[in-house]
């Protein structure tokens, strides 16, 4: 059983050089969104652990649209 309120995604992170990177991040339903972010960060992990956090937070935003509708 999934916990609605957590929203599950991953990501992959090409390096573009000189600290810049590219992050995709996808989620799961009911999140099943796809966005790609160009960060700079001190190294890939870094860039896909803040790539995971802005994902999170529009998702948690769209989540409040969603509910302020209903």
């Amino acid at each position: 059983m999934t916990d609605a309120r957590r929203v599950n995604c991953s990501a992959a992170v090409d390096d573009l050089g000189r600290n810049q990177f590219e992050v995709m991040v996808w989620g799961e339903p009911p999140f099943d969104h796809r966005r790609t972010y160009t960060l700079s960060a001190k190294d890939d992990n870094s860039a896909a652990r803040e790539g995971i956090r802005l994902f999170v937070e529009e998702m948690e935003c769209l989540r409040g649209a969603d509910a302020k509708e209903d």
